[in-house]
C-alpha cells in the first residue's frame, strides 16, 4: 500500500479543518460513519482504540479507500501506534502527551497529534515535534476562549481544538485561532449512525465545513483591513 506522506496528510488535515472522532460501540458502526462522513466531503476520521475491532476498521478503510485519510486515536504505547500504522492509519492522535508514542511517529515519519492542556505541555507536544497540538478536553477550561488566550503567546503552534465544539461554538474556536476542530457525537450523533440516517449526518458535515470555511473567511477578511 502506497503510503500517504506525512506532507499530504498534515494538509489535507489543515485544509478541511475538522477532524471526526469515531468513538463507537460497534466496527460496523464505525465504518459506517467513517464512510459517510467521507462522502459527505470530509475525507479524514480518527478510529478510536475504544472502538471493538479498532485496528482492523482502520484496515479496513485504508484498502476501501485509498484517499482516505484514516487515523487512530487514543493511542497509549508504541505498540498500539505500531499495529495502527501496520493497518494503514495515516496519523496518531491521544487524549494526553505520551513522548514515546510522538517520537516513534516521528521515527516513522507520520502525522501525530498528542493531547494537551496546559501552556506547558503545548510547548513540550511541539518541542517533541507533533505535527498538530491537540487541546482537550477545551470546554470545562474556557472553550474557545482557553484557545484565543493560548494563541496570544504561542501563536506559531497549530492548535486543534477537541472538546466542546458543536455547532454554537464551532466558528467561535476558527477564529480564535484553532487550525482545525476535533468533533465526535455533534457530527456523528449515535441515534443517526444506528438509524444509518446518511442524510442527517451529511448535513451535519456540510454545516461544519461551511462554519470552518466562513469563519476562515472572515479572520482573511479582518487581516486585510
Amino acid at each position: 500500500m502506497g503510503q500517504m506522506k506525512r506532507e499530504r496528510v498534515r494538509a489535507k488535515i489543515e485544509e478541511i479543518g475538522i477532524v471526526p472522532a469515531v468513538r463507537v460501540s460497534k466496527a460496523e458502526l464505525a465504518l459506517f460513519a467513517a464512510e459517510t462522513i467521507n462522502d459527505a466531503g470530509i475525507p479524514i476520521a480518527e478510529i478510536t482504540m475504544t472502538v471493538p475491532g479498532a485496528v482492523e476498521v482502520i484496515a479496513q478503510l485504508a484498502l476501501r479507500h485509498p484517499d482516505f485519510v484514516v487515523g487512530a486515536g487514543t493511542v497509549l504505547d508504541t505498540e498500539t501506534a505500531s499495529r495502527c500504522l501496520d493497518a494503514g492509519a495515516r496519523f496518531l492522535t491521544s487524549p494526553g502527551l505520551i513522548p514515546e508514542v510522538v517520537e516513534f511517529a516521528r521515527k516513522k515519519d507520520v502525522v501525530v497529534i498528542p493531547g494537551t492542556l496546559t501552556p506547558s505541555e503545548v510547548i513540550a507536544a511541539w518541542k517533541a515535534g507533533a505535527d498538530f497540538v491537540k487541546v482537550f478536553p477545551c470546554e470545562p477550561v474556557g472553550g474557545h476562549k482557553y484557545i484565543r488566550a493560548l494563541k496570544v503567546p504561542l501563536p506559531q503552534i497549530p492548535l486543534i481544538a477537541s472538546g466542546g465544539v458543536d455547532q454554537v461554538t464551532a466558528q467561535k474556536f476558527i477564529l480564535a485561532g484553532a487550525s482545525a476542530l476535533g468533533i465526535g457525537a455533534e457530527l456523528l450523533p449515535l441515534e443517526a449512525l444506528q438509524l444509518r440516517e446518511e442524510t442527517w449526518i451529511r448535513e451535519l458535515a456540510r454545516r461544519f465545513t461551511g462554519m470552518v470555511q466562513d469563519a476562515r473567511a472572515q479572520i482573511k477578511e479582518r487581516a486585510h483591513e
